[in-house]
């Protein structure tokens, strides 16, 4: 039983506490003798104050308060006092308490990584000691935003109509795009359970079932390779709504990211959002999630070298390929060959042959390849580029996607290189009509671009026998500032048009009933119109505080190899387990 019984937040004391007696419990976060005074600094979840121990104030407590050490747990009273010395780096630091009592709840050992922001401890170790790493004021200030942000969005989606329904959790193998995570069934052996990559199906389900607005808040899984703003399991912000086209869905959720914004962090989101269609997106920026805080965009210079002494550009075309440009305006003389180098490096990456370059200055132009050109070509590059003194030229000729992956992350890097981007200003858009369906070499067949239940464009239902790539979805992305924040459709509700989907992606009738024959069956008793939209949680929680790796914003995530440093997971079962799975395990 606690002797002493909090009264007050560490971090709330003001100076209007002045002469008031105060109980106050939480972590040491330093201690400093000198002598006849002991100074420890007291943090708790609201922040941090000290606390001094005097001799002439109570013996007893400041002999106490030599043993202590970083990160022991303590309860103090004391009263509170104008501090001698004032912080102004501390909220509170116009204040002191003065220790009348003190109570060790708990000792500590020394900890392994420092209780503190921007330390250089690696992010394994930080994920191994993850419960010290969360006593961070930062870490708690993002778990507190992330709190606020759910907090809200649940109260803005009740108070517009939407129910909360949980979905299952085990549930059927389906192909939505990335690997499931299986869960092997001890009552059924030799079958499997899979975690949801989203609760597509279900939510379907659910508008079938009349509820017309659902949402949850709700944890989802995905096999794949991880990133900064990718985890294997990660939280989705899910909605879907009946007898609705896309824009009632996108007006909903513009007043709602507009409340977030400015509810969480002041920022004003102006609405509407501004559209724009997937072909522009990529011919723009090279981007189907663009980031448009600066400029960079891509410029088509296809028809100006189609017909150049420039072999690479000239082929490309003529192979109908495109060669397309960006132009760092005004940053030429920034721009090292060293740092041009990497940036050729980096465009290799994403499948670019090479890069090439055009750096204008008041002598004149350099360029390794303007030897390939006449003068009239290369005043026709410059001028088609809008190129003057000081700037620099990037030039990809590739099959289209080559030009646009390269050319769009070219554009980012130089930026963030340049620090062009203002960190303060939030460009949110809406990227809509992006294609159905895309040919998948590996697998020889179509694939869906979103996932095999969004609606075609209307115009463009005719095309899913004739020409399915050429197929525009009803679907449609939040962008901000170069994250998807959230992407949705309007579903397909009738059962022969589904069927015809199935059709175009490969699936024989018995196989897309083998799959899911569930949905097909519900459509046959009568399913509204109806469309959604699902978040990336975590991504706009991390937007939110200005992080640039969702790992802050989570409590517990794994790391990039997909494991979890405090817990050691995944681990080896045990044989037992494995015997009353049904599984046999093949080493490789």
């Amino acid at each position: 039983m606690l002797d002493i019984k909090r009264t007050h937040m560490c971090g709330m004391l003001t100076k209007e506490n002045i002469e008031e007696t105060v109980a106050l419990s939480g972590w040491v976060q330093k201690r400093r003798n000198l002598g006849g005074l002991i100074f420890a600094d007291l943090r708790d979840r609201s922040g941090i104050v000290q606390i001094v121990f005097n001799e002439d104030v109570s013996k007893e407590a400041f002999e106490r308060a030599d043993e202590l050490g970083s990160e022991y747990v303590i309860s103090v009273v004391g009263k509170v006092f104008i501090r001698q010395s004032i912080n102004s780096k501390m909220p509170t630091g116009e204040i002191e308490v003065f220790a009348e009592k003190l109570e060790i709840l708990n000792e500590s050992e020394t900890p392994p990584i420092y209780i503190k922001d921007n330390d250089d401890v690696s992010d394994n170790l930080r994920l191994k000691y993850r419960y010290l790493d969360l006593r961070k004021p930062s870490m708690q200030k993002n778990l507190i935003t992330r709190h606020k942000t759910a907090m809200m969005v649940r109260d803005f989606l009740s108070s517009e109509g939407f129910i909360e329904v949980e979905t299952p959790v085990l549930t059927k193998p389906t192909p939505e795009g990335a690997r499931d995570y299986l869960v092997p069934s001890r009552v059924n052996k030799g079958k499997f359970y899979a975690l949801p990559q989203s609760p597509q199906l279900f939510k379907q389900l659910l508008m079938v079932s009349g509820m017309e607005k659902y949402f949850q808040i709700v944890k989802c899984y995905r096999d794949e390779d991880l990133r900064a703003d990718r985890q294997p399991e990660f939280t989705q912000i899910d909605c879907e709504m009946s007898f609705v086209d896309i824009p009632d869905v996108l007006a909903i959720n513009e007043r709602m990211i507009s409340k977030i914004f400015k509810e969480m962090i002041n920022v004003e989101i102006d609405l509407p959002l501004k559209q724009i269609t997937f072909k522009e997106a990529m011919e723009r920026y090279g981007s189907d999630k663009p980031d448009t805080r600066f400029g960079f965009e891509l410029i088509d210079l296809s028809d100006v070298v189609k017909d150049c002494g420039f072999q690479v550009f000239s082929s490309s075309v003529s192979e109908g390929n495109s060669v397309r440009a960006i132009n760092i305006k005004g940053y030429a003389d920034k721009i090292s060959k060293k740092g041009i180098k990497k940036f050729e490096e980096l465009v290799k990456t994403y499948g670019a042959k090479g890069l090439a370059w055009i750096k204008v200055t008041e002598e004149g132009i350099s360029s390794p390849i303007t030897k390939f050109f006449t003068e009239e070509e290369l005043a026709k590059i410059l001028e088609t580029t809008d190129a003057k003194d000081n700037d620099m030229i990037f030039i990809v000729a590739d099959v289209n996607q080559v030009v646009f992956d390269a050319l769009g992350h070219l554009r980012v890097q130089v930026a963030k290189k340049l620090a062009v981007i203002d960190k303060s200003v939030f460009n949110a858009l809406w990227v809509t009509e992006f294609p159905l369906l895309e040919y998948n070499e590996e697998e020889e067949r179509y694939v869906a671009r979103h996932h095999p239940f969004t609606a075609p464009m209307d115009e463009d239902l005719h095309m899913l026998e004739t020409a399915p790539e050429k197929a525009r979805a009803k679907a449609y992305d939040l962008v901000i500032n170069g994250y998807e924040i959230a992407g949705g459709s309007i579903r397909i509700h009738t059962a022969d048009l589904q069927q015809r989907l199935f059709n175009a992606l490969g699936f024989s009738n018995e196989e897309a009933w083998d799959k899911f024959g569930f949905l097909l069956n519900a459509f046959k008793y009568g399913t509204p119109p109806h469309g959604g939209i699902a978040y990336g949680f975590d991504r706009l929680v991390m937007l939110l505080t200005g992080e640039e790796n969702i790992r802050q914003v989570i409590a517990f995530p794994k790391n990039q190899n997909a494991a979890c440093p405090l817990t050691n997971a995944p681990a080896v079962a045990e044989e037992k387990q494995l015997e009353e799975l049904g599984v046999c395990l093949i080493q490789k």
